[in-house]
Parts: C-alpha cells; structure tokens; sequence
C-alpha cells in the first residue's frame, strides 16, 4: 500500500508598511509585511495564518524581533 500526500504551502503578501527603526546590518529604513499562508491538502484549506515579517528595504535581511 502506498500513499501519497499532496501538501501545498500559499503565501500571500497582503500589505507592506514602513516600521520604526533601522536596520543594525546596514542602518537602512525597515519595512513591515502582513503575509498570509494557506496550507492546502488536496485543495481543501487544513491551516489558515496571518503573521507580520520584518525586512530592510536595502540589504533586504529578514529581521527577528525580540521582546
């Protein structure tokens, strides 16, 4: 017997914002993104997230905020 999953992953970037701050690599501006992911299994939705990523606009670095 042998199964088979089909997983798909879809992102969507719904806005882009400036943010406070700068950049500690490259001292650009930062940017705030609003993404949206769908997990699919064969085409039916199983996880539904909206999560907020931190960019630089110049080196375009992913930036991790700590609390």
């Amino acid at each position: 017997m042998c199964l088979v999953f089909a997983f798909r992953e879809e992102t969507t970037e719904l806005g882009r914002q400036t943010a406070p701050g700068l950049c500690p690599y490259c001292d650009g501006k930062v940017s705030a993104v609003d993404v949206e992911t769908k997990w699919l299994f064969c085409f039916l939705p199983l996880c539904f997230k909206v999560k907020r990523k931190y960019f630089c606009s110049s080196c375009d670095r992913r930036l991790v905020l700590y609390c």
